[in-house]
């Protein structure tokens, strides 16, 4: 039998982590999937990522709807498998991919890999974006209506990418404004910790961020210049938004569908309500709804930062995100997606 991912973890890993290794862990025997293929999005700076298409059928011609699904950081797309499988399955064409330096889109040694945030949104999303507008528009005389489904730096990055004016709707769960100052109480000290000190300090002497210091365990390593960014965002007003060398890459307000970001409520390491509140503000030109997200409302003991992925809290948590924001999308509603 295949030893569980998480028993690997040290004793002081943090619970999210944990959760995270859970939600990668193999499932026995292998669950079927919807129809799909891998394949290479290459970005307008020549990289080339690796990404995955599922469909509703084998030849994918059943689709009513597209759908993209962006990693939070240093999170591999596999993470995203079961919750892809169930999109799929309901009527969705649905894309993910790796950022470069992550999980099977890395191209070398991490201390050799000169990946950026700013390259995950600027090149790395919009390349996603590209490959996605392509799809809805692959059914003959019908332009398929488009979601981005955003976890953590999935959600808050794509303010960076282009082509988010023709994206119909937008999904976030725990993501944020990752300015330490919008952290509550204890969290907001032990973040400013992390980001002024804790994150620096490693990926300066190590030449990457180890797994460990990003809660623990053997999480994906973050090249050097993604966690120097990262930290440095994390010290500036207005995290990626408040960096004064991107002002003139900024296109969220060209998004004008409906944007509905989650927050849950025992996410205080990474995901606090007032650090979603912040990033739902900066969605200036979209019809945005903030919910929040419980775990005693779904029969759980806890969520988390992760475990709103989780195979095996799908069926509690993937209606209940997914049900508002295609009833408030008139281009989802009409689709024909299976029903919730």
């Amino acid at each position: 039998m295949t030893q569980p991912i998480a028993a690997a973890l040290p004793a002081n890993a943090s619970p999210d982590l944990a959760h995270l290794h859970a939600a990668l862990e193999p499932a026995e025997p292998a669950e079927p999937e919807a129809g799909g293929w891998p394949l290479r999005l290459r970005c307008a700076d020549g990289v080339e990522l690796s990404a995955h298409w599922y469909e509703p059928g084998p030849h994918g011609g059943a689709a009513r709807a597209v759908a993209v699904v962006a990693a939070a950081t240093g999170v591999p797309q596999g993470f995203y498998r079961a919750f892809s499988t169930w999109l799929a399955a309901r009527g969705y064409a649905v894309l993910s991919f790796d950022y470069r330096g992550i999980g099977t889109s890395r191209r070398g040694p991490i201390n050799t890999e000169p990946a950026t945030m700013r390259d995950w949104g600027r090149q790395d999303m919009s390349a996603a974006l590209a490959e996605a507008e392509r799809r809805c528009g692959s059914v003959s005389g019908q332009r398929l209506p488009l979601l981005w489904v955003g976890h953590s730096f999935g959600g808050n990055g794509i303010g960076l990418a282009q082509g988010i004016g023709q994206v119909d709707a937008v999904l976030t769960v725990a993501s944020q404004l990752g300015d330490w100052r919008l952290w509550p109480g204890v969290h907001r000290w032990v973040t400013a910790f992390y980001f002024h000190a804790l994150l620096p300090t490693v990926a300066h002497l190590l030449g990457h961020a180890p797994g460990w210091s990003l809660g623990g365990g053997s999480a994906m390593p973050l090249p050097k210049q993604a966690a120097l960014e990262w930290a440095r965002w994390g010290r500036t007003r207005g995290f990626l938004y408040g960096d004064a060398s991107l002002q003139g890459d900024l296109t969220l307000h060209q998004f004008v569908g409906a944007a509905h970001l989650w927050n849950i409520t025992d996410d205080l390491t990474y995901g606090p309500a007032r650090a979603v509140d912040a990033l739902a503000r900066l969605f200036k030109s979209a019809r945005v709804t903030r919910h929040t997200l419980t775990p005693a409302e779904v029969g759980l003991t806890r969520i988390g930062h992760f475990g709103a992925f989780r195979r095996a809290n799908g069926a509690q948590i993937w209606p209940r995100l997914m049900a508002p924001i295609e009833a408030a999308t008139p281009a989802l509603r009409n689709a024909g997606l299976a029903p919730l």
